[in-house]
């Protein structure tokens, strides 16, 4: 697989998607609260020094930092102090806003150079965020992208560079909080 066919099962994936049902009620606060901070105006921000729309870095808010305001969107470590986990050595960063902007357009996959931003082009960008290692190593979807939907499989990065096969991945993944997100927001689609 090459990353023009991940894009293209990536959309065909997105247009069936469904949320876990046992999960529903979760996805929904998370959906909830991101759609909340659009009026704050931070992820607007983000949005414009970067070209990355804003519920692609509040979905990535959440997934790297649960939405900790002092996490960098890198990685989730404070954003004040040099990172040690992977992208390593960056920062530190006065503020959240710089944090991000160095990881969206200094750290792969560059996501400010991104033009596409259909449903596929999108998740294909989150994956590359995270790494092509469930996709391309273990021959299963990425839990980054779609845990508590029904493309979720068992399988998660424990930690950089150590996978399990037996666990199931108990964070949010993008296109399930994209989905729920879509349903409060006009604004929050491809």
């Amino acid at each position: 697989m090459n990353l023009q066919q991940l894009k293209a099962s990536y959309e065909t994936m997105w247009a069936s998607c469904t949320i876990t049902p046992s999960r529903l009620e979760e996805v929904s606060e998370v959906a909830t609260r991101l759609v909340e901070q659009k009026a704050k105006l931070a992820y607007i921000a983000l949005s414009k020094l970067t070209s990355v729309p804003w519920f692609v870095i509040a979905v990535i808010h959440e997934r790297e930092a649960s939405q900790h305001w002092w996490a960098n969107i890198a990685n989730g470590e404070p954003f004040n102090r040099i990172t040690k986990m992977v992208p390593r050595g960056r920062g530190p960063f006065h503020s959240w806003q710089d944090a991000g902007v160095d990881a969206l357009k200094n750290c792969p996959p560059f996501m400010a150079k991104n033009q596409d931003w259909s449903a596929g082009g999108a998740l294909m960008h989150l994956v590359q965020y995270n790494g092509l290692a469930y996709e391309f190593h273990h021959n299963e979807w990425s839990p980054y992208v779609w845990a508590a939907t029904n493309h979720e499989e068992r399988g998660k990065y424990v930690t950089d560079g150590h996978y399990d096969p037996r666990v199931w991945d108990m964070q949010l993944g993008c296109a399930a909080m994209l989905k729920s997100m879509s349903q409060l927001d006009a604004d929050v689609k491809f």
